[in-house]
């Protein structure tokens, strides 16, 4: 059993996968996501400190939705993301479509370029596989 404490609370948990945070934060957590986008959805060219402000919600946990893909920022936000690889501005993510184009070429290229290494064929030795016999 692999037990933790949460980031968030301290509480000690059984940590599984994913997030390093215990189960009723991850809920919380989910809940304040789903309240934002409801938010989002109602309230369309809010900047995001708006946003956390009437969601309360830490603007450093909007930014991590919107590298999660789970937001996505409008030009009325107020708020600029970019691009981890050309610093290019992007909506969401971690890279912009170029980037992401040529880092999945590149990892493509790498798996069809990379060549197993020989494996040595063991030698025979004379006699090949014949059955041997042990004197007393």
């Amino acid at each position: 059993m692999n037990v933790r404490n949460c980031r968030k609370c301290g509480r000690l948990y059984n940590y599984v996968s994913g997030q390093r945070i215990c189960p009723v934060c991850r809920d919380r957590e989910e809940e304040d996501f789903q309240r934002v986008k409801e938010f989002v959805r109602k309230n369309p060219g809010m900047t995001v400190n708006r946003v956390a402000e009437e969601c309360e919600v830490e603007i450093g946990q909007i930014r991590q939705w919107l590298k999660e893909e789970r937001l996505e920022l409008t030009a009325e936000s107020g708020m600029i993301l970019q691009c981890e690889t050309c610093g290019a501005p992007i909506a969401s993510g971690r890279f912009c479509e170029k980037c992401r184009r040529d880092l999945t070429k590149g990892l493509n290229d790498a798996i069809h370029t990379a060549k197993p290494e020989p494996v040595e064929e063991p030698k025979k030795e004379k006699g090949g596989d014949k059955m041997r016999f042990l004197n007393h």
